[in-house]
């Protein structure tokens, strides 16, 4: 893992260019002649590229999420934005093209409130995932259950903050 001191124009640079941010930059490019994996028309030329999680302990809480969601991290920048001081987590995208999850925490600010958003993750095993997260030190919301209507399991987590993340599991 690299650890970098940038400033925000940097981090954003880095995104764009950098090694291991190859489907960030794909997607910022606006290619009108290509269609999209996700409808007929052309490849739109904004997209939802990632998810920052405002975070009180960057370290607890980047090993949460590296051991319930098995998530490979990328990089860590500590740098400045508006004259705060913060530091970041990315990590790769769990999928080709998908977006990237990012932990931030702002040295100025204490442990944030929850509720803010759900985290939503799909896994191929929900029993594991939850036990993972209880492993971890989360707690468990509400089990796996199933809405056989939508052909998935859902479970609630809560992370070691008590951000409240959403498993979903596809069934046959």
């Amino acid at each position: 893992m690299q650890r970098v001191r940038a400033t925000r124009r940097e981090v954003l640079a880095t995104l764009a260019a950098g090694a291991g941010a190859a489907a960030f930059a794909a997607h910022a490019r606006a290619d009108d002649a290509k269609p999209s994996a996700t409808s007929a028309g052309p490849t739109p030329a904004s997209h939802f590229g990632f998810t920052k999680l405002i975070v009180g302990d960057l370290d607890k809480s980047a090993a949460f999420y590296e051991a319930t969601c098995q998530l490979v991290r990328q990089t860590r920048i500590d740098t400045e934005s508006a004259g705060r001081k913060l530091s970041e987590i990315l990590y790769q995208p769990t999928a080709p093209g998908g977006a990237m999850f990012v932990l931030i925490h702002y040295y100025d600010t204490p442990k944030p409130t929850t509720g803010e958003l759900v985290l939503g993750f799909n896994t191929r095993d929900i029993d594991a995932f939850v036990a993972r997260a209880q492993a971890a030190g989360g707690s468990i919301e509400r089990a796996p259950y199933a809405i056989p209507e939508m052909k998935i399991q859902v479970a609630f987590v809560r992370d070691l903050e008590g951000h409240l993340i959403e498993v979903v599991q596809e069934t046959a």
